[in-house]
């Protein structure tokens, strides 16, 4: 089927020359159009790149040579939104598509084909950008599509949709005889399945590997040993490494991981290693740990920590692995490499470690070394470290949580923080932040914790770079070891949740995907529930609620919420009065903004006024902005003769509305 010469339009299209200025995106592909193009002559902001205007309807592409690739103006989805197979970017605009579910852009596939067939010739277009060139893309190094090094190694391309690939990569060829798997050849294509590499054992998300169709076999570019490779020289292990030209199976002795084909022997040392193991960093600063970390290919005697820090597995001993020399810990070479933008790599050993400035200055100690009184930056009176003697009616002004064990106080004004969270540091790099730029501590900022969603104006960490924030109770939570939670008899962990632990359901409140998880039982938690303070109060109740994970009253009619008067689920945790029998949704107990300190100042408003933070329990005066009554957190002028009143909800940015994910 021929497609029309106005390609699919309405309007007859006319061809720009080069010489003309346009600004406008391509009908396509949704990238920048630039001459020569197809415009529409009606004028009506239709264009089209030339290259997708004779793009073919249909596409036998060599990487994926079982089913054709059908051009289509929307993906067969229900939104129509897709994500490139490829370069794993969003669209909504033409796509290539398979019955078996492989989507690309445009570009992307055509791309791709031309260096299937080794069309070079069709790439004058494309710039082939010097190793110097900075490749840089927001916070990230750009990485090859085909081998995954970073593009500042080698030579590459660099085409507008943002696909990037080495030149070296681009001239791989389309099909490849390897010694190790004689019987078929390995073809070069995007493993679409995905199958995991059979030498490094890693499924890749995307990108070019060779693989064989009938042995369901792939094998990753960067793991296949050089034809007229002899010999493995690295800076980082001292000796040279030869690959070993039978297949057997082995264990890598730096990762300690399987590997079935392509061992590499350390003669002098006498071990057998995968080959990207060879070039693995001897020490590495990793965003897991504070200290930096050294590859061993054996623990020694005095690590008597055998769980890895990461995944919570043990660490074989006689097999690779990072520690710190100073902590005992150790992690899985897979696991602390896993992410490249998680870890740096240290060159040299005496280099010294990263200072974290504290936040607090020391005036008085105690005779055990203890500091009794001291000096936080982020307040104008000294604090005074107080033992927890009974009573919940305090919060830490760092977290928001209640007092319950060793804190700081002003005497001046009321100032309380835990110990721990006035120990933290001024600046610090967090794991579990995406961003490469370090935190700093904030406070009297109001925010949207980026991890577990709650809205607050206490501490924060906020990235010098994205500026995201994140609360103190989740920085806590999610620092790397054992978590003790007081509903729970073992200690937690944290699980990412591609692991097979953090796929369960919180039994908190019943949501799905707990990442605080009990290795020796079915127990997970959200860090937001994992936060639940065990003591409340609420005006449903004159006594203090106790936090409660279980109902053993059988009667249907006591499970009910005694401030909602709303059924509850005996299942989920919620908050209970032994004495009057009293029973309240965790969230009825909170509300929808637990974490806002009251009294403080809220000044983002269009009011010439500085507004407080308050709660409204006994009376409900009007919101001035939408006339309902103001029955939880409000905005209220701290000016007496003025009598202005608005929802939290009425004045502030929709980013810091709350959202309830507790079942009523």
């Amino acid at each position: 089927m021929e497609e029309p010469l106005n390609y699919g339009h309405q309007h007859p299209l006319l061809l720009l020359n080069e010489d003309q200025l346009i600004v406008a995106d391509c009908s396509r592909c949704g990238e920048k159009v630039s001459a020569p193009c197809l415009c529409c002559a009606e004028h009506c902001g239709f264009y089209l790149h030339k290259v997708c205007a004779e793009a073919p309807l249909e596409l036998n592409h060599p990487f994926h040579p079982h089913h054709p690739l059908l051009l289509m103006q929307n993906a067969p989805y229900l939104n129509g939104d897709y994500i490139c197979d490829f370069c794993d970017k969003e669209d909504n605009k033409f796509v290539y598509h398979c019955s078996c579910g492989l989507d690309f852009h445009i570009k992307c596939a055509l791309f791709t084909f031309n260096i299937a067939e080794n069309n070079l010739k069709e790439l004058d277009h494309v710039a082939l950008q010097h190793p110097l060139v900075s490749t840089e893309n927001g916070d990230y190094v750009a990485m090859c599509f085909g081998c995954w090094e970073p593009l500042t190694n080698y030579t590459h391309f660099s085409p507008d949709c943002g696909f990037n690939l080495h030149e070296k990569c681009a001239k791989l060829p389309l099909k490849l005889n390897f010694m190790y798997h004689r019987q078929h050849p390995l073809v070069l294509q995007f493993n679409s399945e995905p199958l995991s590499c059979k030498i490094c054992t890693v499924t890749q998300k995307r990108g070019f590997v060779y693989g064989c169709t009938y042995c369901k076999l792939v094998l990753h570019i960067e793991c296949l040993p050089p034809p007229l490779d002899l010999a493995v020289e690295d800076k980082r292990h001292q000796h040279t490494f030869t690959p070993l030209s039978r297949r057997v199976p082995y264990i890598c002795d730096a990762c300690g991981l399987e590997g079935i084909y392509v061992a590499y022997i350390c003669s002098t040392c006498f071990i057998m290693v995968h080959k990207k193991c060879t070039s693995l960093p001897r020490i590495i600063k990793s965003k897991w740990h504070d200290h930096r970390l050294f590859h061993k290919y054996f623990l020694p005697d005095e690590f008597t920590s055998s769980d890895c820090m990461i995944c919570h597995d043990e660490v074989d001993p006689e097999h690779g692995s990072y520690c710190c020399s100073h902590c005992n810990i150790t992690f899985h070479v897979r696991c602390v490499t896993e992410d490249k933008r998680s870890y740096s790599i240290v060159s040299l050993e005496n280099e010294d470690e990263m200072h974290h400035e504290s936040s607090i200055s020391v005036i008085e100690r105690n005779d055990a070394g203890e500091a009794t009184k001291i000096k936080h930056f982020k307040h104008m009176h000294n604090l005074m470290l107080s033992p927890f003697v009974g009573g919940y009616e305090n919060s830490c002004h760092g977290c928001m949580l209640p007092i319950s064990d060793p804190f700081y106080c002003c005497s001046e004004c009321g100032f309380f923080l835990h110990k721990a969270c006035a120990e933290l540091p001024k600046m610090m790099n967090l794991w579990h932040h995406h961003c490469q730029e370090p935190l700093a501590l904030i406070s009297d900022k109001a925010f949207k914790c980026q991890e577990c969603g709650h809205i607050s104006n206490a501490f924060a960490y906020e990235c010098c770079g994205c500026e995201e924030k994140i609360c103190l109770r989740c920085v806590i939570a999610l620092t790397p070891g054992a978590q003790t939670c007081l509903k729970h008899e073992h200690p937690l962990f944290f699980y990412r949740v591609h692991q097979e632990k953090g796929k369960g359901k919180c039994n908190a409140c019943g949501q799905p995907r707990g990442v605080l998880c009990c290795k020796d039982c079915n127990f997970g938690l959200h860090l937001d529930c994992f936060a639940l303070p065990i003591i409340a109060g609420h005006k449903c109740d004159e006594h203090l609620l106790s936090l409660t994970d279980h109902d053993d009253n059988s009667y249907s009619e006591s499970h009910r919420c005694d401030s909602c008067e709303k059924c509850r689920d005996p299942n989920r945790w919620f908050y209970h009065c032994a004495t009057c029998d009293t029973s309240a949704h965790v969230d009825c107990v909170f509300g929808k903004y637990p974490f806002l300190k009251l009294g403080s100042i809220y000044e983002e408003t269009s009011h010439p006024h500085p507004l407080t933070i308050v709660k409204k329990k006994y009376y409900y005066p009007d919101c001035d902005k939408c006339s309902k009554p103001c029955e939880d957190v409000a905005l209220e002028c701290s000016k007496s003769e003025c009598k202005y009143i608005v929802h939290w909800n009425c004045v502030t940015p929709r980013s810091l509305h709350s959202w309830s994910k507790w079942p009523m």
